[in-house]
């Protein structure tokens, strides 16, 4: 799954999975839909799928024991697993000040996708060295569209 590197790889941060799926914001509908069609393709990994299904258990939310499974089903259907890559340690990435959000950086780059989604302020102010140096942009949801600026890809997956 997500092998084909002629669509575009997106990656989306834990919280714009809640906005996507549990809240369902209007913002989000345009990608939402890009998802289902297969027009982009949303690239997980292992870790950012465990914090996925944690969040899933936060009180507060407005998620319980019967709606959490088809709330993990959503997040299977719509995201593509990447395999494990030791190429993010070589990478020229910049570093998060919140390292539980340096996963998402280090997916983009492993997985060659074009855009990472997220709302978390120290992700968002990466945008510049990201997009310069690595050639992903950081983009909030509601910025995002498929009409951004191609890019080249510089580290496709095998």
């Amino acid at each position: 799954m997500g092998n084909d590197c002629s669509v575009p790889r997106i990656v989306l941060d834990t919280n714009v999975c809640l906005d996507l799926l549990v809240f369902r914001d209007p913002a989000c509908l345009p990608l939402h839909d890009a998802l289902q069609r297969g027009v982009v393709h949303a690239m997980t990994r292992t870790d950012c799928r465990d914090e996925w299904l944690r969040v899933l258990h936060y009180p507060g939310l407005p998620v319980d024991d019967a709606s959490r499974p088809a709330l993990v089903a959503a997040f299977d259907a719509l995201t593509h697993l990447a395999p494990a890559s030791p190429t993010a340690a070589a990478a020229p990435l910049p570093r998060c000040a919140d390292p539980d959000d340096q996963k998402f950086l280090e997916l983009a780059w492993e997985t060659g996708a074009r855009w990472l989604l997220s709302k978390d302020k120290e992700l968002l102010k990466l945008a510049n060295r990201a997009q310069r140096v690595c050639r992903f942009a950081i983009l909030q949801p509601q910025a995002w569209s498929l009409v951004e600026p191609q890019h080249p890809v510089l580290n496709p997956m095998p």
